[in-house]
């Protein structure tokens, strides 16, 4: 029965936007990252991410890792500025104890901008978390 089936509750994994130099381009750049604030590592790690506003989309991008230790994060992709005019999504899954554990983490359209950054755990970084 379905109230029998157990999804597990996505904690301490978090996407961000690091408003971070660029030594190539001499500039601020956005890059995105993902985190692992918990104990234990995640293993099998999977990112898929996208932009979309309408009927405008970007490219499916695909990351994966065998495993992100604990207390510890690994960039995914540059963004480049006009992919922050959309909103962007990026669906995470994983193991974590011999449990499938997934979720969709969004930036809003418009959303990832200087006037909204804040310090980010564990990297001493400004940025954005996603929803």
């Amino acid at each position: 029965m379905k109230k029998d089936i157990e999804i597990p509750i996505v904690k301490d994994v978090y996407i961000a936007m690091v408003y971070e130099w660029n030594d190539k381009f001499k500039t601020n750049k956005w890059n995105a990252y993902i985190l692992n604030d918990g104990t234990t590592p995640i293993a099998m790690v999977f990112v898929v991410s996208k932009g979309f506003l309408g009927d405008t989309k970007t490219a499916t991008m695909r990351h994966s890792m065998e495993v992100l230790e604990a207390n510890s994060f690994q960039k995914l992709e540059f963004v480049q500025r006009e992919v922050l005019d959309l909103t962007n999504e990026f669906y995470v899954t994983y193991y974590l104890k011999a449990k499938l554990y997934e979720k969709r983490f969004i930036f809003k359209k418009e959303s990832v901008s200087e006037e909204n950054l804040t310090q980010i755990p564990l990297m001493d970084k400004l940025g954005i978390l996603a929803e």
